[in-house]
């Protein structure tokens, strides 16, 4: 059965998964939109920094970060000096991480959404002369709802998944920075095996739920030409 220290980390999972979803919806829109419109020299690299947590170790990741954000990197320094002190090994570093590791599954959905869209009805919305933010959520936006609703799940399901980077960057600590993938790898490092069976099943049949509603949603949702 669940202990109450593996229902806070199942809590605080799903806090730090909902908050970086939204944060990552937020900031990877626009960064989206600008890739799939963009004919600049710079769309490779910057498509390629966003794809980088697809190849790199997590651990990898996780150390450069908490090397950033510790005391004496550039954000960690910048954190001091507004008064909040650094991020790693809080609950903020956690969601912080979780941001930069999750990215490439909310960035390149909307992105293939927003390709699809063509010009076509981008036109049309400017010949009835609608400003550019009035075609983006008239149109737009409309068009694209089954890229948002796989960037939103994908984005969720992988946070909720995380452990190498949330392990280097927000540690070990009960109530605070321990999520769920964390707690599993200290029942198995406990031997606690039935408690880990207990987690570990619950997060697969998570899973394969996201993945089945995404793929049942996907299949009756028409697409844009």
């Amino acid at each position: 059965m669940l202990t109450s220290a593996d229902f806070a980390t199942l809590i605080l999972t799903f806090k730090v998964a909902s908050l970086a979803t939204i944060f990552m919806l937020l900031f990877s829109t626009p960064l989206a939109w600008w890739l799939a419109r963009t004919r600049s020299k710079w769309r490779g690299i910057i498509n390629t920094f966003v794809a980088l947590p697809l190849v790199l170790p997590p651990t990898v990741l996780g150390f450069y970060l908490l090397v950033l954000l510790g005391k004496n990197g550039v954000v960690g320094e910048f954190t001091t000096w507004l008064g909040i002190g650094t991020l790693p090994f809080t609950f903020a570093g956690l969601v912080v991480a979780s941001v930069l590791y999750s990215i490439p599954f909310v960035v390149q959905p909307l992105q293939t959404a927003f390709s699809n869209i063509g010009e076509q009805p981008l036109e049309a919305a400017a010949t009835l002369r609608a400003s550019p933010i009035d075609t983006f959520f008239s149109v737009v936006l409309p068009l694209s709802k089954s890229g948002f609703l796989t960037a939103t799940i994908l984005g969720f399901a992988h946070t909720v998944g995380e452990f190498g980077v949330v392990l280097m960057v927000g540690g070990n600590i009960p109530d605070k920075t321990r999520v769920v993938s964390v707690q599993i790898y200290n029942h198995v490092e406990a031997l606690e095996y039935t408690q880990a069976h207990w987690l570990a099943g619950g997060l697969l049949a998570f899973s394969f739920t996201v993945l089945l509603i995404l793929y049942t949603v996907l299949k009756t949702t028409p697409h844009v030409k």
